[in-house]
This record gives C-alpha cells, sequence and structure tokens, in this order.
C-alpha cells in the first residue's frame, strides 16, 4: 500500500525549532496585527473588522509568480478552453491522470519498507537507493541543504547520509524527493512554474508540521500534497499547447481561478486513488470550497499554512504593501514579528 509509504515524512522540527507564539492558537477575534507604518482612516478601519479580505485578490498575486511574464484579461482563449476540457474530463476520470499524467513512483513501496526494517542489510538497502541516480542525488541535496543540514561537514554520499541521519531520517528524505519527481517539468520556458509550485508545497509542509501538535507527520504530507492537482493541469496544459496557435498563452482570469478551484478537487481525487488513508481525500476536499476558511482539522492548518507561505514568496517578490501584508496576516492568526521569523526560515527552501 502506497498508504504505508507516504503516511511519515521527516520531522523537519529536529533541525528548526520555532517557538509557537500565543496567536497560533488564539481565536482571530483576539488577534491584532502590529502597524509597520502608519495607515489611512479606510485602512485603519480594515484593520480593526474581522470580516474576510475583500481588497485584496491574493490567488491574483501569486498567479503573477507563476506566470511572470502573462498579463490577465477578462477573456478565455481556445488554448485555455481546450485546458478547461482536460480538466473536466480529468476530474470524471482521475484514473487516468493518476497514470499517464502524475503517476506516484512504484519503486516507493519497496524503499520505504526496506528502510522500516532494522533487519534489512545496510549494503542492499544503498544498492536499492543508488539504482535511480537522480533520487540519489535530490536526497544528497536535501542532506546537504541550509535547512536540513546537522552539520558544517558535507555529506558526500549516501552510505556517509545514513550514518549520520539514521534510517528514519533518510525514510522521509527518500519519500520527499521522490514526490519532487512527480511534478518534474521539463520543458525550460516553464520550469519556473515547477520549481515555484514544489518551493510553495515544500514550505506549506513544514509549516503545516509547525502549526498543529497533533499529527504533524500527517499534516506535513497534507502540505506537500495539497497542490499536485495544480500540477496536474499545468501538465495537460503543456499536452494542450501542442495543439494551440503560435505565441497563446494562459492569460485569463478565469483560467487562473481554474487554477485556484479546480485544481484542489483533483488533488483531493488523486489521494484517493492513489489510495491513501481516506483523511486525505476529505481534508482536500474541504480545502476546494475557496470561497470559505475550513473551520477546524487539518485542512484549516493547511489553509493558514498556504496563506503564511503565499505571503512570504509575494513579500520576498516585493509584490505584497505593508497594509496588504497586515491585512492577510491577520486572517493567518499570527502578527508580523512571527511571520519575520516564519519568512527567514521559509526563504531557504
Amino acid at each position: 500500500m502506497f498508504s504505508k509509504a507516504l503516511k511519515k515524512l521527516f520531522n523537519i522540527r529536529e533541525q528548526v525549532v520555532i517557538e509557537k507564539p500565543k496567536s497560533f492558537n488564539g481565536s482571530m477575534e483576539q488577534f491584532q496585527p502590529r502597524q509597520s507604518q502608519p495607515t489611512s482612516a479606510k485602512s485603519a478601519t480594515q484593520q480593526q473588522s474581522c470580516t474576510p479580505i475583500v481588497a485584496i485578490d491574493l490567488s491574483a498575486l501569486f498567479y503573477s509568480l507563476l506566470f511572470p511574464s502573462t498579463q490577465l484579461s477578462g477573456t478565455a482563449n481556445e488554448l485555455e478552453k481546450n485546458v478547461f476540457r482536460r480538466v473536466e474530463a480529468a476530474l470524471a476520470s482521475p484514473k487516468a491522470i493518476a497514470e499517464r499524467v502524475l503517476k506516484l513512483p512504484t519503486q516507493i513501496a519497496a524503499l520505504d519498507q526496506q528502510l522500516a526494517d532494522e533487519n534489512t542489510d545496510t549494503k542492499a538497502l544503498l544498492l536499492l537507493i543508488e539504482r535511480d541516480p537522480v533520487l540519489s542525488v535530490e536526497v544528497l541535496k536535501l542532506c546537504n541543504s541550509p535547512l536540513f543540514r546537522r552539520s558544517d561537514k558535507e555529506v558526500t554520499s549516501l552510505q556517509q547520509a545514513l550514518v549520520q541521519l539514521g534510517r528514519e531520517q533518510m525514510r522521509r528524505f527518500v519519500t520527499t524527493a521522490m514526490m519532487r519527481k512527480v511534478i518534474d517539468i521539463q520543458p525550460i520556458y516553464f520550469r519556473r512554474f515547477g520549481s515555484q509550485v514544489w518551493r510553495h508545497s515544500m514550505q506549506v509542509a513544514y509549516l503545516s508540521s509547525e502549526l498543529t501538535q497533533e499529527d504533524p507527520d500527517t499534516a506535513f504530507l497534507l502540505g506537500l500534497l495539497h497542490d499536485v492537482g495544480k500540477i496536474a493541469i499545468f501538465k495537460l496544459l503543456l499536452e494542450a499547447f501542442k495543439q494551440a496557435e503560435p505565441g497563446e498563452q494562459p492569460c485569463s482570469s478565469l483560467f487562473r481561478q481554474v487554477m485556484t478551484a479546480k485544481s484542489l478537487s483533483l488533488s483531493a481525487l488523486l489521494a484517493r486513488y492513489w489510495e491513501l488513508p481516506s483523511l486525505f481525500e476529505a481534508e482536500l476536499s474541504r480545502l476546494a470550497v475557496v470561497d470559505s476558511k475550513p473551520a477546524g482539522g487539518l485542512a484549516e492548518v493547511v489553509w493558514r499554512a498556504n496563506l503564511i507561505s503565499e505571503c512570504s514568496m509575494l513579500f520576498e517578490a516585493g509584490k505584497l504593501q505593508p497594509g496588504q501584508l497586515d491585512r492577510l496576516l491577520f486572517d493567518a492568526a499570527i502578527d508580523r514579528e512571527t511571520f519575520e521569523q516564519l519568512h527567514q526560515k521559509l526563504v531557504l527552501f
């Protein structure tokens, strides 16, 4: 079962410990964001209100990070209409997407079983990983990344990584590296999209595990998988380009809405087809109701983590004004100081 292979991921907090402020567990009515600079009377009124954000189209801002060269329009072109038809077909039959577009690596179950078995010979275990050179490289990259590195000495071999990290940590790195392969985007022009979505997914996974104490491993995986539907839609877009007119690009607000809403529904369906525990499909389905914030459960945790990650990436790119950021952090139920602490960690991904 793939569910056994993916149920536990690495515990990042062994490397990065962030103290949770009281606002993480407090109600939004009790939270008062710290203003970074004076605001107008109108914006001050908005800051004091507990009503949902109405003036900030966060999905549009984040979309500009994924497709930075695209000017949005109101009408869908033929390329986008082609993608819409493919998306509807995918929602009706996720099996085709799961087997053709986003196939979960079959060797992940065998690797997980070997890594979990303490009686497995170390040499046989390393040989199993080394059969996939790309996987080996990705694992070493994770071992040596600033966020996860345990010492000043660089890890240069899988054997060294296994000794230094242990089987359980290695198991989580392998799982994460294999999931990275699932969303690989090959065309150079669109590689930025894939890297940005993967970075965002890793950030959401990390934040999700930090925002809950009940089941951080499941929260991590849920955050990691929440955007797989977006990757699936983008790969459908690449297929549609083969039939598109020269120069056609995804540029309508409707396409942005499909990427935002339909992708979460597709993520939930993929979780079911991949035979993950039913909790994953249920929580992802709750996230797919994009007009409201999920109330409680892991869906709310991932919702908040997603919001914080988007704020961080947009803030890093200079696309958020201070007042906008404060208003969004109000919905995320964290203050500016806490956000800045998290942001310093998130830029390492």
